[in-house]
Parts: C-alpha cells; structure tokens; sequence
C-alpha cells in the first residue's frame, strides 16, 4: 500500500520521503485529497519503465552463478510437451 502526502507535507519532508523510495516503498503525492504523482526508487522505475537487465545478461548471471548439471532437473521432462513437434503443412500444397 502506498503512502500518501500531500505536496506541501513532502516539501518539508522530501529527503525522508526519498529513502522511503529507495526502499521500495511507493510514496503517492497528493493536491487537495487527490492523488496527482507517485515517488519511487530508481530500482523500481527502471523495472516498470522496461530498463531492466536484457534477458540474455540476466541468463548469463544465473549461469554463473547456478550449476545446472547439479540440479535433478530433465529437460525433456519439463519441457517435453512444451513443442508440437508436428511439422505443420506441407509448404509445395
């Protein structure tokens, strides 16, 4: 749940209102009982604004970081039926 302030409340109190933020908590501004802007941390604005990691980077770092060949995983068990294999029309019909 976001927190609500008005704005002449978080001209007084804007650096506390800050680290808020960059704790990942969600700091609705409002004019006259009406919410009108919201503070969040960076984190938070670069994963809605889409400026995340790629997924390829993101990929890379967990497989460094994880061995796979540890884990009792089977790909062919979790993704087996994931693909039809059919290879669809026949493209000289």
């Amino acid at each position: 749940m976001s927190r609500r302030h008005s704005i002449a409340e978080a001209r007084s109190r804007l650096p506390e209102l800050i680290r808020q933020a960059e704790a990942g908590k969600t700091v609705e501004l409002t004019r006259r009982g009406e919410g009108v802007a919201v503070l969040v941390g960076l984190r938070e604005w670069e994963r809605l604004a889409g400026r995340g990691r790629r997924f390829s980077a993101a990929w890379d770092d967990f497989v460094r970081e994880v061995d796979l060949s540890s884990l009792d995983i089977d790909p062919e068990e979790v993704f087996g039926d994931v693909r039809d294999r059919d290879p669809g029309r026949d493209p000289a019909s």
